[in-house]
């Protein structure tokens, strides 16, 4: 076990250290610079065609093998909304400081980005598999699109292969059993601490009890296939993710005295002052690092933006317009990051649980407990109790997600028939995850995310100038008003039969 963890923090030192991190924020300044700062200068125009349609045009399904955008927006933040909104942010604070929190606001502008262009390139790539649905991600964009670049066929198709296999395996590890077992140790330590439950092959028999409920909640929804999977998660994440916001905002207001100071060390902190004022030109820099690293890395960790999972989720819309999908990668974003991670964040920094002065958490605060203390010093055990039962919520969305994600890059790899094969086993490991130790399945899931990465921005990198174009075309006919044939598939009848649809008003 031990070389175990040796090799694999060498390979996490590689995909989230210096390297992942340039190639990360690069490629989302690339993407918003080549699109023109589209996440500003089309504020207006993305929000109106993301949040502004949720109640009306976003719930119109216009294709019968797809569904609405506004279902498959929520699909993809059953996945994106998870134990990094909570775990993921008090993990920042605590290694990086309050500082991080700034960077994870960097990460997430120019994820915003990323976001769009991943689901730009995986609607304009996506085709029908052999049951009628639609199949599309990271793995089609790199095989049919870096593939068909001169002597680059073979480093697609290679690059495709390797992302999938990545995917298959963190989704198992951070997508499944990791997850559960945050789900059974919060659950477990928190409602039955001191219950005797009797043992079995060694494992509490409330971990057994759990696991199985989750198995069979997680078998209901998971096996009955992506529409039923889409369909509770457009009742569920509006709902997990109103009742979170609103238990943050009770507990901001209750400091709401402390919020100046709260940002104030948000920006004090963010190129590491903290070791500035030690006057060691070395750890400033060290410091300086850690809080970039941990914001960047924790960002992405909670909204995926470059891992190219979530996009397998966008390409079921119904929309026809590959821009028009890349837009709700944007608010998919703005929604994970920009709102939930800050609502995390300022509560944790207003709630007294880390010094504002000195960026240190208080004495027997760690990144496991700080939420939950967060909450607790506020409303006392029900705020404790809040915090696990948003954690189960979140935890169980994302197994729900990267169980769909995992099963599409199965199919591309060898065929439907394996993928519905791959979804029992994913049913069946969730008990496994609920009777296992977890730090290191935590830390492999963690490297296989970074080495999900890699392939993806490669291939993004490569076909910018295609985003530019679709970028473009967009703008000249949606924005500009201007009369110009629409750019929306690489396939010609794909592209046919989009146009069609355009041109009927229903794209």
């Amino acid at each position: 076990m031990e070389k175990i963890a040796k090799i694999n923090d060498m390979v996490n030192s590689f995909a989230w250290g210096t390297f992942g991190i340039v190639l990360l924020i690069g490629t989302g300044i690339i993407c918003t610079v080549i699109t023109g700062f589209f996440q500003i200068s089309n504020i207006r125009h993305w929000w109106q065609r993301t949040f502004g349609i949720i109640s009306n045009e976003g719930r119109i399904i216009n294709d019968a093998g797809a569904i609405s955008q506004f279902r498959t927006f929520c699909t993809a933040l059953c996945a994106t909304i998870g134990t990094g909104n909570i775990v993921g942010v008090s993990t920042a604070i605590c290694v990086g400081g309050p500082g991080a929190v700034f960077w994870m606001w960097v990460a997430a502008f120019f994820g915003m980005m990323i976001k769009y262009a991943e689901n730009v390139l995986g609607l304009y790539y996506r085709r029908r598999n052999s049951e009628g649905a639609w199949s599309g991600g990271p793995m089609y964009y790199l095989a049919d699109g870096l593939g068909a670049m001169k002597h680059c066929k073979v480093v697609g198709k290679i690059l495709a292969v390797l992302f999938c296999s990545f995917t298959v395996l963190a989704s198992f590890g951070v997508g499944n059993v990791a997850q559960v077992n945050k789900i059974t140790l919060n659950v477990e330590t928190t409602f039955f601490s001191g219950v005797p439950a009797g043992t079995f092959f060694g494992v509490s028999g409330v971990n057994w009890g759990i696991g199985l409920l989750l198995m069979f909640v997680g078998a209901v929804i998971i096996l009955g296939g992506f529409r039923r999977l889409a369909a509770v998660s457009e009742k569920l994440i509006p709902f997990m993710s109103i009742l979170y916001i609103l238990g943050c905002l009770i507990v901001i207001v209750m400091h709401i005295e402390t919020i100046p100071a709260v940002f104030a060390s948000i920006f004090r902190f963010a190129l590491g002052s903290k070791a500035l004022v030690g006057g060691a030109a070395g750890t400033a820099v060290q410091a300086a690092m850690n809080t970039i690293k941990s914001g960047c890395k924790r960002g992405v960790f909670s909204n995926e933006a470059g891992l190219g999972s979530s996009v397998m989720a966008h390409i079921n819309s119904c929309a026809r317009e590959p821009v028009s999908q890349g837009m709700w990668g944007i608010a998919e974003v703005f929604v994970d990051t920009l709102v939930i991670c800050t609502m995390t964040a300022v509560v944790v920094l207003s709630s007294g649980a880390i010094d504002l002065s000195t960026g240190v958490a208080a004495a027997g605060v760690d990144d496991a407990t700080l939420v939950a203390k967060a909450f607790g010093n506020s409303l006392g055990s029900p705020g404790e109790w809040f915090v696990v039962l948003v954690i189960t919520l979140f935890a169980f969305t994302t197994v729900m997600g990267w169980s769909y994600y995992g099963a599409k890059v199965v199919e591309y790899l060898i065929g439907v028939t394996w993928a519905k094969i791959y979804r029992v086993l994913f049913v069946l490991l969730i008990v496994v995850g609920a009777v296992m130790e977890s730090s290191l399945a935590w830390d492999i899931s963690d490297t296989f995310n970074g080495l999900m990465m890699i392939p993806n921005l490669v291939g993004i990198l490569s076909l910018t100038p295609l985003i530019v174009r679709l970028t473009k075309n967009y703008i000249d006919r949606r924005i500009r008003g201007r009369e110009t044939e629409p750019l929306l598939s690489y396939d010609p009848d794909i592209q046919r039969e989009a146009a069609r649809a355009v041109e009927k008003g229903a794209g």
